[in-house]
């Protein structure tokens, strides 16, 4: 176990039962922090693609700076995880930026549920990048999980959200690749604010240009959906980073779908939607597989 995901108590010692409850209660925060995101994108209207991302990235990078304003120990990059904060910014900002463009396209609870893939892409990245070997049960496990999500994605030609849907699963992969090297980082003593400072401001740095170029003048109600969209990722980022502060990775992790249950809820009752049977299907085979998989980490 890495000492990201033991809550920096130390390898082999379990969370206590308060805290696991805690641990919970943030994840679930961060299902509703990161399913209202995604909400608020979809309801700013016909804008680019990179302005909406580097809006919301932009109110992400304020409100990590006030956290680390104060910090004892500040703003510190060592040489030893440099490389792996670099990497989780490019992947980090891709997966996003990829994710909002599934965003405007899809059903919400399938745009999100693509994204929750990005635990089956870090048991295979953790392979050459952490030298973990996966058990026969994550293997299995991750195999279904792409079953699903082939539901969701429906590869014929005749599908006209083939693109959008490619785009949110490569959102997850990107998502399991910044999850994979912040795990790297932070077990070199990476700091969380550091890395969220980090990111964010990569994605405003790189987004930049292309919104400049393709700026859309924006209404007042779009300003306040591009504000709350930001303030639900910051509940989103630093609700699930409390999380994992509290318990281990494998006490928590299938929490972490509550987020496309209160997606699909957002978009039921707001915009009428109803994701298809196989989109559902879809749905029950990688929850149901995270289940499985938590039930027997919770055990061991």
């Amino acid at each position: 176990m890495s000492t990201a995901e033991s809550g920096n108590r130390g390898p082999g010692l379990p969370a206590p039962h308060g805290a696991q409850a805690k641990g919970i209660l943030c994840i679930v925060l961060a299902g509703v922090g990161f399913s209202l995101m995604t909400f608020f994108v979809r309801l700013s209207g016909d804008l680019p693609t990179m302005q909406k991302a580097f809006f919301r990235n932009a109110f992400a990078l304020v409100i990590a700076v006030a956290a680390l304003i104060g910090r004892r120990d500040g703003f510190v990059i060592e040489k030893s995880f440099a490389a792996d904060i670099v990497f989780r910014c490019l992947f980090g900002t891709t997966a996003v930026v990829a994710n909002f463009y599934a965003i405007d396209r899809l059903v919400l609870a399938d745009s999100n549920m693509l994204n929750k893939l990005s635990p089956f892409f870090a048991i295979l990245l953790s392979v050459p990048l952490l030298r973990e070997r996966p058990s026969g049960t994550d293997i299995l496990a991750t195999l279904v999980a792409f079953a699903g999500a082939l539901l969701i994605i429906r590869p014929t030609g005749s599908n006209m959200a083939l693109v959008p849907s490619l785009a949110g699963l490569y959102g997850g992969f990107g998502a399991g690749c910044a999850y994979v090297f912040v795990r790297r980082a932070t077990g070199k003593g990476a700091k969380t604010p550091v890395i969220v400072i980090c990111f964010s401001l990569t994605s405003c740095l790189l987004t930049l240009p292309f919104m400049l170029r393709n700026f859309v003048p924006m209404s007042a109600a779009q300003w306040l959906m591009l504000v709350m969209a930001g303030l639900s990722a910051a509940l989103g980022q630093f609700s699930i980073t409390s999380a994992y502060r509290f318990a281990p990775a494998k006490k928590l992790s299938v929490f972490d779908y509550t987020q496309v249950l209160f997606a699909a809820l957002w978009g039921f009752v707001f915009l009428g939607e109803i994701p298809l049977p196989s989109s559902i299907a879809g749905y029950v085979l990688i929850i149901g597989v995270a289940f499985a998989r938590w039930k027997k980490a919770s055990a061991e």
